[in-house]
């Protein structure tokens, strides 16, 4: 099993126009990430809402994000880690839930934009912004 989640801002730059992270959100998924069901419906919402996509595009998108990730649920499991994670590091509840979905999913490390870079959570998740420097 993949030890790398990605949150929706990382993975949302493979449909965007900024090459240079484009570029490194496709070496994070040749090298295998996991992402969670929530990261998938973030992507459509902002794919056809902010970003006016149609959704034939939308779903190939996902169709092929899907093809070449490993795709975990978000469950009850999910949702009292999630809750848990909210109350103890004080983020939000989606970013609660992301992170939860990364624990239960055995990964260590959480690439994402929008959380504290350097947070390591229970000992063993670390977040990590691949864009830093760039």
């Amino acid at each position: 099993m993949s030890a790398e989640f990605a949150d929706s801002n990382v993975i949302l730059y493979l449909a965007g126009p900024d090459d240079r992270r484009a570029l490194r959100a496709h070496r994070l998924v040749d090298d295998g990430l996991t992402i969670s069901v929530q990261v998938l419906n973030e992507i459509a919402n902002v794919m056809v809402r902010k970003w006016k996509h149609p959704w034939p595009r939308v779903t190939d998108f996902l169709a092929t994000l899907r093809s070449q990730t490993l795709v975990v649920p978000v469950d009850e499991d999910v949702h009292e880690k999630g809750l848990y994670i909210a109350v103890r590091y004080k983020l939000t509840i989606y970013d609660s839930m992301i992170v939860a979905a990364a624990l239960l999913a055995g990964c260590d490390t959480l690439y994402t934009e929008d959380m504290h870079p350097g947070l390591v959570i229970e000992n063993r998740l670390r977040i990590v912004n691949p864009f830093a420097g760039t």
